[in-house]
């Protein structure tokens, strides 16, 4: 038992010792991709909380007296100090204040700077192809960077300091808690370091799966205002500002492209790669396909795509309807099971006592 215990507190120690190796080498140049992170990552969530706001403060509307103050304490009262906190911090990092800016994942900036299988490999161009989809080319880069810095640096100085805890534990005589320690506290930074890789795919899931429900509504007014005259320029921005969710914050952005004089094949195909959706690829492709042929063509296009698009939308409330009666297939058994042990059992007590 001591010789499992001293190899394992001289793994924890090389472990927390790798981390500050990283960390005493991190230069400049790190400090500043942690901090372009932490800037990006508090600006996202700025927007987040803003969207949340304006949501509650439409939902509010409808309230008055009493019952808006039991409404404002239900919905959490307002995000304005948590968006301040968070403006303060990023008004610093843009000062040049970055020396607290990602100091945790420092180390992994590091060894992602220092090793190609790490920086540039299989799991560094599998999330920046996620994030390319969820934040475009321009901040995909800084994301993906800090996300394999995260999962390095947790991954080492988590496993590290839950192995020399769980050992002093056992050390000292707490036998139980201490196994329990070094088995669940090693396994839970390699899970967060995971849980931080997976999250961009599920993240982009939904993402897609709003588009896709979104694209019916958004298809059909296009096709209605095309073929009604209004050129394919115009029809776009209208539809794009006519409502809100994702697909419609990617139109805008296409639409506030186009009136910056960016090429239409270039606006159209960042449409492309950010929605990623075979309904919004073939609405963009076929608008790049008859930009020159007038709306003639692409009205009958967008109409036959409208057609599809509401077919699709029906076969996948089907879907969900079987989805949602399997999923309370369990719970109604349960129920059920439950049911009979409450009548069963009174009438085995009585049988019991007439015995």
């Amino acid at each position: 038992m001591q010789i499992v215990l001293l190899i394992l507190i001289g793994l924890s120690t090389a472990l927390i010792a790798i981390w500050f190796v990283f960390l005493f080498r991190s230069s400049q140049q790190d400090s500043i991709d942690a901090a372009y992170d932490m800037l990006f990552m508090n600006t996202l969530k700025i927007d987040e909380l803003r969207q949340k706001e304006e949501i509650i403060t439409n939902e509010l509307k409808q309230f008055d007296g009493i019952a808006l103050l039991v409404m404002k304490i239900i919905k959490g009262g307002s995000n304005e100090k948590k968006i301040a906190k968070l403006e303060r911090k990023n008004d610093a990092i843009r000062a040049g204040n970055i020396s607290k800016a990602g100091v945790s994942t420092l180390p992994g900036h590091v060894m992602r700077r220092s090793y190609a299988f790490v920086g540039k490999g299989t799991a560094y161009t599998t999330l920046q192809m996620r994030h390319i989809e969820l934040y475009g080319k321009k901040y995909a880069e800084y994301r993906t960077n800090g996300v394999l810095a995260a999962m390095c640096s947790y991954a080492f100085i988590g496993s590290g300091i839950a192995l020399a805890f769980g050992v002093l534990l056992t050390a000292f005589g707490v036998e139980m808690i201490g196994p329990a320690i070094i088995v669940i506290g090693t396994s839970l930074p390699l899970m967060v370091a995971y849980s931080l890789y997976d999250a961009p795919r599920s993240k982009a899931n939904r993402r897609r799966d709003k588009i896709a429900r979104q694209f019916p509504n958004v298809v059909s007014k296009l096709a209605l205002l095309v073929c009604s005259g209004m050129i394919m320029d115009r029809a776009w921005k209208e539809t794009a500002y006519s409502n809100d969710g994702e697909l419609y914050r990617e139109m805008r952005k296409t639409s506030d492209e186009l009136g910056q004089n960016i090429a239409p094949e270039a606006a159209y195909s960042g449409f492309i790669i950010k929605c990623n959706t075979k309904e919004t690829s073939k609405l963009a492709s076929a608008i790049l396909q008859n930009l020159s042929k007038g709306n003639a063509e692409i009205g009958n296009l967008l109409r036959e795509l409208a057609h599809d698009a509401w077919q699709e939308r029906r076969h996948m409330a089907k879907r969900d309807a079987e989805t949602a009666n399997s999923k309370l297939l369990v719970p109604t058994m349960l129920l059920f099971v439950s049911i009979l042990i409450m009548i069963a059992v009174p009438i085995f007590m009585m049988m019991s006592g007439a015995m």
